[in-house]
């Protein structure tokens, strides 16, 4: 990846793990056509393990517990849950706690959420930070894909320096998948329980909308007008059939809510909502049409029906399409916003634009070409030809940008303000 004269490329990269898993349901059902006559085949492999010898079965218990407790935190907790899950739909019922684990395994799965891919970061500073006012922490948002190309998002976090150097803290072995804590109103709040930090909370798909996949969070420190500051995040939330926008906000390192965005506008990907209300009002960015970058104001951050295009195709790196590589940033000269464009071979570059601070319909400046692009050394990945971010980090004048390669890595580049701004074209 080149990051030419603007940013510089750090040695840092963060692969995909796939050693990483969590514990997630699994359910069979007969082939359709081959199920007359026959029992439901849970029915049938239930009765098939409870017909074996009460000591065969301690001994398989022992060989499951030996082989998942070095990976899983609190494993027979989760079995048992599962177990409890599905015990109506089972034909028998058990009160052996060895029988109900077992049973429970035969309805889970390891998975491996990031086995095939690492990507499409997005970075907020965390809540405490350092006393010398120049590291910063922060919290990296990532999308895993595993089997079956199911999307997720996982954490790391993380200290920069101000500079070049970046330091992403080892993450934990063990991983925990969200559970279903309660619905209150719009929300549902998930709980990943055996969770001990950040890297350990998997946000994996739960609702019937995410089904396919919890794809790019774009993540943003959000401080309404009466001074609360929240982590809230955008994403896109995908069943393989439609794809619309749903919300999170951060609750703690082990829970979160989620929440799907209503309105005209909502049914879309990519949308990145503003740090600060504008003019009184929620402020978000979308690509509502697939081509243009969009910007939308709400009174209700959780329902969105105005919008109007400010910034469409002008060179040739997005002549194909053109959408924001995460929240604006608010510097001195107004919005720093990071964008993405597609161009020939459906090669995916990043660029910026500026907006006016006051009017961000206004689009003050743009660049003319990419400050990340796709190299002839790194032409392959999961998806050839894309250099994507979800997020970038400003502190001072000084840029950490943390973007995708190839749709299967993570890499990071530092710049700074000043040179994005000289290397842009006034718009208009």
């Amino acid at each position: 990846m080149e990051a030419g004269r603007i940013f510089t490329k750090l040695e840092l990269e963060l692969k995909p793990d796939p050693s990483r898993t969590v514990v997630r349901p699994f359910d069979f059902a007969w082939v359709e056509g081959f199920e007359d006559g026959r029992p439901p085949r849970r029915e049938v492999v239930a009765s098939r393990l409870l017909s074996l010898e009460p000591d065969y079965r301690e001994r398989m218990l022992q060989l499951l517990l030996n082989a998942m407790r070095p990976r899983h935190r609190d494993v027979e907790r989760v079995l048992c849950d599962r177990y409890h899950e599905v015990e109506d739909r089972l034909g028998v019922r058990t009160e052996e706690a060895r029988d109900q684990l077992l049973l429970g395994a035969y309805f889970s799965q390891e998975y491996a959420f990031e086995s095939a891919a690492l990507f499409n970061p997005s970075i907020i500073p965390l809540p405490d930070q350092s006393e010398d006012g120049e590291t910063v922490r922060f919290l990296l948002a990532l999308r895993g894909i595993g089997e079956g190309h199911i999307s997720s998002v996982t954490f790391r976090t993380g200290s920069w320096d101000g500079g070049d150097r970046v330091t992403i803290d080892p993450a934990s072995p063990q991983c925990s998948p969200p559970r279903i804590d309660h619905k209150d109103g719009g929300w549902v709040r998930l709980h990943c329980p055996t969770s001990q930090e950040l890297s350990e909370t998997v946000i994996f798909p739960t609702l019937p909308s995410q089904t396919q996949g919890v794809e790019d969070l774009r993540l943003v420190r959000f401080t309404d007008h009466d001074g609360t500051v929240s982590s809230i995040g955008t994403y896109t939330a995908t069943d393989g059939r439609t794809a619309r926008s749903e919300m999170l906000r951060g609750i703690d390192p082990r829970t979160f809510e989620m929440r799907p965005l209503e309105g005209a506008m909502a049914a879309h990907k990519g949308m990145a909502l503003f740090p600060r209300r504008v003019n009184g009002r929620f402020a978000m960015l979308g690509r509502q049409d697939g081509e243009r970058v969009w910007l939308l104001f709400s009174d209700d951050l959780h329902r969105w029906d105005e919008g109007v295009p400010i910034l469409e195709p002008a060179y040739p790196w997005e002549f194909v399409q053109l959408g924001n590589c995460g929240s604006p940033i608010e510097v001195d000269e107004g919005w720093l916003v990071f964008t993405h464009g597609v161009g020939m071979v459906r090669g995916y570059c990043v660029g910026a634009c500026l907006l006016d601070r006051d009017d961000p319909s206004r689009v003050l400046a743009r660049t003319p070409s990419p400050l990340l692009f796709p190299s002839k050394e790194q032409r392959g990945g999961y998806v050839p030809n894309v250099t994507y971010s979800c997020g970038a980090l400003v502190q001072g004048r000084q840029i950490l940008l943390p973007y995708a390669v190839g749709d299967e890595y993570t890499a990071f580049a530092v710049g700074s303000v000043d040179d994005v701004i000289k290397s842009m074209e006034p718009s208009g």
